[in-house]
């Protein structure tokens, strides 16, 4: 990783709430910004922002989520997405995050995300499969 990420760093993404980004469970009259989607979309913007960030072979991982999505944006309102670099503890990166929309802010929180290197993660992801899979065959048959 790169050190020249800084607090106070920020990065804006503009978006249309698509059909795809909704709730359909109250109906096609409250077709809103899906909570779920919303987290997606704020660590889409962080991971963009950290790929400018990083060096060949690294990427980054998200660790912790919490918002509190207080606005319902309806299918076809433009939000914005605002996140600043909180803080930089080694690989680990934290930000502050909100989304707005034309009438009010949506959501406040924070979005922590991890440096890592991918082929070292790949490693590790792979073994953890293996050791559940030998795990599975070994356990005994639940009755």
């Amino acid at each position: 990783m790169e050190n020249d990420i800084k607090v106070g760093a920020r990065c804006i993404r503009k978006l249309e709430v698509d059909r795809a980004r909704t709730i359909d469970f109250l109906g096609e009259d409250l077709r809103i910004y899906a909570t779920p989607e919303l987290v997606r979309d704020i660590e889409q913007t962080c991971l963009d922002f950290l790929q400018d960030h990083v060096t060949p072979g690294q990427s980054s991982v998200g660790t912790e989520v919490s918002v509190a999505h207080a606005g319902a944006t309806p299918l076809g309102g433009e939000v914005r997405i605002e996140v600043e670099v909180a803080a930089v503890d080694g690989r680990s990166v934290t930000f502050n995050v909100a989304a707005h929309d034309a009438v009010e802010t949506v959501c406040t929180g924070i979005h922590r995300r991890f440096v890592v290197d991918v082929e070292r993660l790949k490693s590790r992801v792979r073994k953890k499969a293996e050791a559940a899979a030998s795990a599975a065959t070994a356990a005994p048959a639940v009755r």
